[in-house]
């Protein structure tokens, strides 16, 4: 009985170690430049939030008698989750691709589940952060603009849609860096697939604003379900139901999930 009690926690240790190895590197990686990864999304956000809240937001009506500031702030929370999750996993991969280090996790007693839990932790970890400085810094201009308090009607949802939407983006760095050869298809991504996802995903405008054609087509980007699950969160409404959202969501993350572990496996670890 001692014997098998202390095999169980040997195996226990093998799988919790490199895990723990992996996801420490790489919140250790992101905390060296701190400016860069936390500051400047939070000088973004700050402008968004006087342009867009403050200056048009005045003139723009959307419904449920929410204030246009109060629209985007959830929207604003959810976008620097989702864009510093996925900068941080895909950034990882990135450096490491370009000085060789790849090659070494390869090598290393790491299976592919491990690495893709400790880089999408690690990241989360930064877009949370991000994420929550976002939503202190629409609180003081709400605060200051309509002179009350901005009140999150269910903290759970919130915290719910912005963990699994971010480990989504984690996995989808993660997986598209393996994928790639070179710096320009990852730019490439970038450009053309995940920043119109991320800007017509819902962040700056409602639904129902929207033409019925491009209500249909945005039907189809998991990003206005995360987005408007966030909402819902914080406000109590949203274009979309929320078990809808969620189930969404957590698909989209099955996949993702599933395509990091996949590019792991099967992607390049040649250096750059």
């Amino acid at each position: 009985m001692r014997f098998k009690a202390s095999l169980d926690v040997k195996m226990n240790a093998s799988v919790w170690i490199p895990f723990w190895t992996v996801f420490q590197r790489e919140v250790r990686r992101f905390l060296k430049v701190i400016f860069q990864t936390i500051a400047t999304p939070l000088i973004s956000s700050s402008l968004y939030l006087l342009i867009f809240g403050v200056s048009i937001g005045r003139e723009i009506e959307v419904g449920h008698g929410i204030s246009y500031l109060a629209f985007l702030i959830p929207g604003l929370v959810m976008m620097t989750t989702l864009r510093n999750s996925l900068d941080n996993a895909s950034g990882s991969i990135v450096t490491s691709k370009f000085v060789g280090e790849l090659e070494d996790l390869r090598m290393a007693p790491l299976s592919a589940s491990q690495i893709a839990w400790g880089n999408g932790l690690a990241a989360i970890f930064r877009g949370v952060i991000v994420g929550l400085i976002t939503l202190g810094v629409g609180f003081l201009f709400f605060w200051v603009m309509e002179e009350r308090v901005y009140q999150i009607e269910h903290p759970g949802i919130l915290f719910v849609f912005l963990f699994i939407g971010g480990m989504a983006f984690a996995n989808l760095g993660l997986a598209m860096c393996m994928l790639a050869t070179n710096f320009e298809q990852v730019s490439a991504i970038n450009t053309f697939i995940l920043l119109p996802l991320i800007y017509l995903g819902g962040v700056f405008f409602s639904l129902e604003q929207l033409h019925p054609f491009w209500q249909i087509l945005s039907q189809f980007n998991p990003l206005l379900y995360m987005v408007n699950g966030v909402r819902y969160g914080m406000l109590g409404v949203s274009d979309v139901g929320v078990w809808k959202s969620f189930l969404v969501t957590l698909f989209t993350w099955i996949c993702f999930y599933s395509l990091a572990i996949w590019s792991l496996k099967k992607g390049s670890y040649k250096r750059w």
